[in-house]
């Protein structure tokens, strides 16, 4: 797959830098609303597969006693600089659980080093000895972490008894414009007979679709915002669902959408596009509330 052009990074980060500073000299505190649900994840079980979606891409998952947490992203700005001092645009909702209120991780994923993905602040708050897997070229950014793993794409690992594998995407992972090119991608994940993919950030295409020729894949998560005029870099609603089908998953957890402002379209856009594309199969998307929480049946329960 050919490489997305530098030229259309660059746009994108001079827009991006030129919008977030428009819109704080518009409205520089706008109000975040409440995250609409609080997660409790000391109550879920460890025989399972529940799952919260914190907001943006954060997703914590009890993947049968392993709990993971995907891009966490739970500061009020992402972008430059630390606390006050950070520019870049505000939520629109609050996180559904604040880093103090997480519970003991076991396994940080981290997709690619974007700030909306790999945000600093929040990684600061985790604890140091928390397993973290990054993609090829990223170990650098979560260095105060004492257990860092590095895969790129096909490489696998494990946390005791979690596999993890790393997965293609259509994206692209340098952190600044002057920053040299870093991995990006996603996870498929295994336990227990069941497997998670975690997409990361990607645009529309047909790589991840192997994934589930192999293997039935219980959950994907896949973004579905971002794509006016980013289309490039990430996937319509309708191409999330036409990716999911692809893949044959049996649910659709949507992220990626209604937490920051970072492209045209409107917050709530994307999930109504998402659910009319699915039309009668909206019952396989699951969390699309911010804080939501799913249990994601096993086999000999489903109703298929």
């Amino acid at each position: 797959m050919a490489p997305i052009p530098f030229e259309n990074h660059l746009r994108f980060a001079r827009s991006y830098v030129r919008r977030t500073l428009e819109d704080r000299r518009r409205n520089p505190t706008p109000d975040i609303l409440p995250s609409p649900h609080r997660p409790q994840p000391a109550s879920w079980a460890d025989d399972g597969l529940t799952l919260s979606w914190l907001g943006h891409a954060t997703v914590l998952i009890n993947f049968h006693g392993t709990m993971v947490l995907t891009d966490p992203v739970l500061e009020l700005r992402i972008g430059i600089g630390r606390g006050f001092a950070k520019v870049g645009p505000r939520r629109l909702v609050e996180p559904a659980l604040r880093p103090r209120e997480l519970p003991d991780i076991d396994l940080v994923l981290l997709s690619h080093a974007h700030m909306d993905h790999t945000d600093l602040g929040t990684l600061r708050k985790l604890k140091s000895s928390t397993p973290v897997m990054v993609q090829s070229g990223n170990a650098d950014l979560v260095r105060r972490f004492r257990n860092v793993r590095e895969l790129a794409w096909g490489e696998t690992a494990a946390v005791d008894t979690l596999h993890i594998e790393a997965t293609e995407a259509r994206h692209w992972g340098a952190r600044m414009i002057t920053d040299s090119h870093r991995g990006y991608g996603g996870y498929l994940l295994r336990k227990d007979g069941r497997s998670v993919l975690f997409a990361g950030d990607t645009a529309y295409t047909d790589v991840l679709t192997r994934h589930g020729r192999n293997e039935r894949i219980d959950l994907a998560i896949l973004p579905i915002g971002a794509y006016d005029p980013w289309i490039a870099n990430h996937a319509s609603p309708e191409q999330a669902w036409k990716m999911f089908k692809a893949l044959g998953a049996e649910y659709l957890l949507p992220v990626h959408h209604s937490t920051f402002r970072l492209s045209r379209e409107p917050a709530g856009e994307p999930l109504q596009r998402l659910l009319a594309a699915a039309g009668a199969e909206q019952w396989r998307v699951v969390a699309t509330d911010i804080g939501a929480t799913a249990v994601v049946p096993p086999t000999a329960q489903r109703n298929l």
